[in-house]
Formats: structure tokens, C-alpha cells, sequence
């Protein structure tokens, strides 16, 4: 395991590069670490259980996940997952894709689509579309929201988990950060190309003002017990 962290630790070291469509960057960034994707993920980018468990869909259901990757975060619904009447993993890079349709092909009611998060539009409405540390990866963060609310159905669930800082000066019922973490997480994390943005948070609770919602610290692999915001995001449709 080791070995293999020095490996995604050396192209996080490279960066995302600056050229190109954001598929091609995200393609170049993330195929030569596709294989231990999901390993070295499963200890810094924490939540997403939790979330999967708080969006308590029936039997049935139909979901979509935007930029759902190598399709992981998927087999958090356990047994449920079998379950749903079809669950769509949408994803712009091609060797995350591949990792994905390995991970879920025990699932007929899987589908692998490579699409724009804030284009695709499935045939029909559905129950839920989360993101899972997606929205700080997307550079029109805002339509790709609008355009999961409007792939729901009147009242379904959008549910969110990523990282994020807080604004200047948070609302009331908000966590506020320090400087420090308002500063230094977005530039180490922004030379990957991920984005921690202090309006993500605002403008979900705009979008669906009935909501739940859960601010937490994660520890981030060697990095010496320095620990980075990220919340849980669960609401509904209007």
C-alpha cells in the first residue's frame, strides 16, 4: 500500500495541468492513478457513507450520481444497492469509468456514462443525485447544481459531501473558520484542480431550503494531523 501511495502522492506533487478541456485534464491527471484510485481516497475523502445512509431511499429508486468516478461511492448502499431500480454513475474521465464498470459489474441495474455533469440529463426524472467530493472539481460548480435539482423529481434528494471553507464571516447557524484554513486549503488543494469554495454550502441551502446538514474535520493523509473542513449536504426539491 505503501509503494502505491507514493505513486498518487507523486502525481498530486505534479499537479492538474492547466491546458486543455477540463475532460482532457481530468483524464491526464487522473489515468495514471485510476488502478489505486480508490485506496488512497478511502482515507482522505471522508463522509460519504454517512451520506449514502442519509439519503434513506425506498426500494426502487432511481438515482444518479454526478461525478460519481470509479463508481465506489456506490457500493456504500450495501445491500440497498441491488435494490434500486437503476443507479446512473456519470463521469467526464474515461480511466475512472473503466475502474467504475469493473467495480459495479455485478450490478445490471448500473449504468456507466461518460457525460458533463452539468449537461447530462437522464431520460426520466429521478428520486436523488448526489455529488461526492465532485462540486469542487467542476468549474460551473453552480449549473451543475442547477442542473441536479432539475433531474429531480418534486421532492426528491440532493446530497452533497466536500470539502469547503467558510465565507469571511459565516451565517449564524454555520461553522466559521480560521484564516488560516480559509487560505491554506484552497491553494493546496486548488494546485490539483480542486476547488474549495466558500459559496458551495450557501448555495445549496438556497436551492433546497429544506435541508439537513453536518460540518466536519478530516485528517488528511501525511500531512502531519492537519485536518480539512468538509460537510454533508441532504435536501429536498421545492
Amino acid at each position: 500500500m505503501i509503494w502505491n501511495d507514493i505513486k498518487i502522492l507523486w502525481h498530486l506533487v505534479q499537479g492538474q495541468r492547466r491546458t486543455g478541456s477540463h475532460a482532457e485534464r481530468l483524464e491526464a491527471f487522473y489515468a495514471p492513478q485510476a488502478e489505486y484510485y480508490d485506496s488512497f481516497r478511502e482515507r482522505l475523502l471522508q463522509g460519504r457513507k454517512e451520506l449514502i445512509e442519509a439519503l434513506a431511499l425506498p426500494p426502487g429508486a432511481y438515482v444518479v450520481e454526478l461525478g460519481g468516478g470509479t463508481g465506489r461511492n456506490a457500493l456504500y448502499f450495501g445491500e440497498k444497492l441491488s435494490q434500486l431500480n437503476a443507479i446512473e454513475i456519470v463521469d467526464l474521465c474515461p480511466a475512472l469509468l473503466k475502474q467504475a464498470q469493473n467495480n459495479l459489474k455485478d450490478y445490471s441495474n448500473a449504468l456507466i456514462i461518460e457525460a458533463d455533469a452539468t449537461t447530462y440529463r437522464p431520460k426520466q426524472l429521478v428520486d436523488c443525485v448526489y455529488f461526492s467530493y465532485a462540486l469542487t472539481m467542476i468549474p460551473d460548480w453552480h449549473q451543475a447544481m442547477q442542473n441536479a435539482v432539475a433531474m429531480l423529481k418534486p421532492g426528491g434528494t440532493l446530497g452533497v459531501v466536500d470539502f469547503y471553507v467558510s465565507p469571511v464571516k459565516a451565517a449564524p447557524d454555520a461553522v466559521q473558520h480560521a484564516v488560516f484554513t480559509r487560505s491554506f486549503w484552497p491553494r493546496w488543494f486548488g494546485y490539483d484542480g480542486v476547488h474549495l469554495n466558500p459559496e458551495h454550502l450557501p448555495t445549496l441551502k438556497k436551492l433546497c431550503p429544506k435541508y439537513k446538514c453536518f460540518e466536519r474535520y478530516s485528517v488528511v493523509p501525511y500531512l502531519l494531523g492537519l485536518k480539512v473542513p468538509y460537510y454533508i449536504f441532504v435536501g429536498k426539491k421545492k
